[in-house]
């Protein structure tokens, strides 16, 4: 008898814990997609980002033709660092008469700012 109420005592303990983590692995999860979400806001707003004004981005309204579209991002910058830098424009990636602002550089958007647009940009 004392050995059952030991085992569902125990099991009870084991699923309670179990409940308790399971929210913080969603939020965790949603906390991801939420920077994603705010990366493409940056991403498509003109007052920051307005990356449409000279890219392709596939679920983008009005997109530009200027730039190169925005599609493969994994396979063209398999170093995420390397992206960031672009959009930052850190010397190395600085193409000469490229249109494209140094954001970072400039001040037109802060390092998180940046880090969303990248995480949100990698997943086209």
């Amino acid at each position: 008898m004392l050995k059952m109420k030991m085992k569902q005592f125990l099991t009870a303990v084991a699923v309670s814990s179990a409940c308790v983590a399971a929210p913080s692995v969603a939020f965790a999860a949603d906390k991801g997609a939420s920077a994603i979400e705010e990366g493409k806001e940056l991403a498509f707003a003109r007052s920051k980002g307005n990356c449409l004004a000279c890219h392709m981005v596939d679920d983008g309204a009005m997109p530009g033709n200027i730039g190169p579209a925005l599609i493969a991002m994994k396979m063209r910058y398999p170093d995420k660092q390397k992206l960031y830098n672009k959009i930052w424009g850190t010397p190395e990636t600085v193409v000469e008469d490229s249109m494209m602002p140094h954001f970072g550089a400039n001040g037109i958007l802060s390092d998180e700012e940046i880090q969303k647009i990248t995480d949100y940009i990698y997943t086209l």
